[in-house]
């Protein structure tokens, strides 16, 4: 289980200690006692890690080899049939005014209206490029893909996101001097100025802007990347694998993977999230005969991108009775980690390592008693790389092959 962004720094306010050791959550805290506990860099030491190249990461595969950007994963995760040459792109739909400033990056974390939206912008043609097919699907909440399919394309340009609001969306650039990618730079900045005038009049932005909420005009495509190949999961450890997330991004990683992927009802990737579906889910497919499952959480990064400790707070002691239901099923190897830090001061993805407790039969129980940053780094798993992790679990479940004679 990955709680998304769960680690995090001291805060003042805290009296110089993290959420998670604030925070009341005696089942992780039952897990420490019971498991053996450590820290872990999801990629290596001091690299701050996106969502994406850590959970590649942690599922054994090399990051700096099968990653090409963000976008083949989200595509993928919300249904898109992606196709070698293909480029993908994550997108959010963002409020812009008049001017072409962003208003609000997430267009008030808009949560329903965008399959309505994306409708428009899916097919939609690009003035001078009319060969190229644009493919648009609304993910959950501000999320969505854009994949361009055609000829003469290329995954080496630029993102449009301007990262604050108060700014244009950036002027999308090739990273080289192919035509390919000049190409793909031209009809990509065409079509984020299209995207406002076929949306800002659409009847869910003006109740939504007669609501008093942010329009959801425009789209901010990032994370360009072309199609990779990914070895098979299941393959490559002999395992029948599931993946249960909230996110568009991580059902992608896993259907790309190989793996059987399920987004639970209810599932909205923030911290109003529908933890009891999210259980229920669980363990229904516990009774199945998958043998490796990769859960994920993510309201806790949220949290941590809004700046909001008490969203943070409140989200741990939630998801910690999640976590008291699946202790109760015997004769599992349970790990209960973070892909990465995403901090309260910071609001970002920081290179922190993250606590990590294994727990299932025959782990070396430490003396390890609560599960949070300070004690983690006491544990005997000691300091690991996520690329350590899937090795460690298949050497538990003796299913993994003796290196030598």
């Amino acid at each position: 289980m990955i709680m998304d962004g769960m680690g995090d720094r001291p805060l003042k306010e805290l009296g110089g200690k993290t959420p998670l050791e604030v925070a009341n959550t005696p089942n992780m805290d039952k897990m420490a006692k019971e498991g053996i506990n450590g820290i872990m860099d999801s990629i290596k030491p001091g690299i701050i890690p996106g969502s994406d190249t850590a959970h590649l990461s942690i599922l054994g595969y090399n990051p700096y080899e099968v990653y090409t950007g963000r976008g083949p994963f989200e595509a993928a995760g919300v249904g898109v049939d992606v196709l070698p040459g293909d480029i993908a792109f994550r997108c959010n739909f963002s409020s812009a005014n008049d001017e072409g400033i962003v208003t609000d990056r997430r267009a008030g974390r808009i949560k329903k209206g965008t399959k309505e939206l994306a409708e428009k912008i899916n097919g939609m043609t690009i003035e001078g490029f009319e060969d190229i097919e644009v493919i648009f699907k609304e993910s959950t909440g501000h999320r969505a893909v854009l994949v361009l399919r055609g000829e003469g394309l290329s995954g080496k340009v630029s993102d449009a996101d301007p990262k604050i609001e108060g700014k244009p969306p950036k002027q999308i650039k090739a990273l080289d001097e192919t035509p390919e990618s000049q190409k793909t730079a031209d009809i990509l900045n065409k079509l984020v100025l299209k995207t406002y005038n076929i949306l800002k009049n659409h009847p869910i932005n003006v109740e939504r802007e007669s609501n008093g909420k942010s329009p959801a005009n425009i789209i901010i495509p990032r994370g360009a990347g072309e199609v990779p190949y990914v070895e098979s999961l299941n393959e490559k450890y002999n395992i029948k694998s599931v993946c249960i997330a909230e996110t568009g991004l991580i059902l992608g990683i896993g259907k790309l993977a190989g793996m059987t992927v399920i987004e639970p009802e209810g599932a909205t990737g923030g911290v109003d999230t529908d933890l009891d579906s999210i259980t229920k889910t669980i363990l229904e497919n516990l009774k199945k005969d998958y043998n490796f499952f990769l859960i994920n959480i993510d309201g806790a990064d949220e949290a941590g991108h809004d700046g909001n400790l008490q969203e943070k707070l409140e989200f741990l002691e939630k998801v910690d009775s999640v976590i008291g239901e699946i202790m109760k099923v015997p004769n599992i190897y349970y790990i209960l980690t973070a892909d990465h830090s995403t901090p309260i001061s910071v609001m970002n993805h920081s290179g922190d390592p993250v606590p990590i407790v294994i727990n299932g039969p025959e782990v070396k129980v430490d003396d390890i008693e609560e599960f949070n940053e300070r004690s983690a780094a006491k544990g005997g798993l000691c300091r690991i790389r996520g690329s350590d992790l899937m090795n460690i679990l298949m050497d538990l479940m003796n299913n993994s092959e003796k290196f030598g004679a």
